[in-house]
């Protein structure tokens, strides 16, 4: 029975590691189809009008993306509680904070801080886009005869409250992934005395790189207003 309940939560921890896997494609693709809003607004509009009418990704990708998203966020609460669970005694000499960094004792709390910030970044962009699209039956991504994907884009980025929650959101994501991106791997089973201390690096890389690009993408168009 012990054996059982130990391959399940092996099997969980992996899908929950291939669930992140798949996030961590999709956020550096994100990210690198936001930077050309910064590079050029006319490739940025190209590749938005792409992406938004192409039927594969509309209908097949984005709901696979959602369910990504969702079975992330349930897995990790439900591993969270069952870890939980299982150390029910606190110790008076136990001192987590010299067992594990701050990152990895609190990846719940900067997940749900991540989770949070999708709310708002969808009643932003995705919710828009879905009226507009689905509920209007407007497909041409034109406003007033031009792609209005830039703009919209820009004009969000003129409050400084709305730029200052997206930093602090960010920056939520970078803890987030800086143990996240390696724990991913550990329990995806990719670990060696070779190869873990690059990954480590990797990870680090990823979650410096990632997040303070949004950032800095944000920060453009704050100060970049006409």
């Amino acid at each position: 029975m012990s054996n059982g309940l130990s391959y399940s939560s092996v099997g969980r921890k992996v899908l929950m590691a291939l669930s992140g896997f798949f996030l961590l494609f999709f956020l550096m693709q994100h990210f690198v189809i936001n930077l050309f809003s910064v590079i050029s607004a006319d490739l940025f509009n190209e590749i938005s009008h792409f992406m938004g009418t192409n039927g594969l990704i509309q209908f097949v990708l984005q709901p696979i993306l959602i369910f990504g998203f969702l079975f992330h966020l349930a897995m990790g609460m439900y591993l969270e509680r069952k870890n939980s669970a299982a150390r029910p005694i606190k110790y008076a000499m136990d001192k987590p904070s010299e067992n594990s960094n701050w990152m990895s004792r609190n990846m719940l709390i900067t997940g749900i801080m991540v989770m949070l910030f999708l709310g708002l970044h969808f009643y932003d962009f995705w919710f828009p886009e879905i009226k507009t699209k689905f509920i209007e039956g407007d497909w041409s991504g034109l406003h007033n005869g031009e792609f209005r994907y830039w703009e919209e884009l820009h004009h969000k980025f003129q409050d400084l409250i709305r730029v200052s929650i997206y930093c602090v959101a960010f920056i939520f994501l970078a803890l987030h992934l800086s143990h996240g991106f390696q724990s991913a791997f550990q329990s995806a089973g990719f670990s060696h005395n070779k190869y873990t201390p690059i990954i480590k690096k990797l990870g680090t890389l990823y979650a410096i790189i990632i997040p303070f690009g949004f950032i800095f993408i944000a920060l453009f168009h704050y100060f970049t207003q006409n």
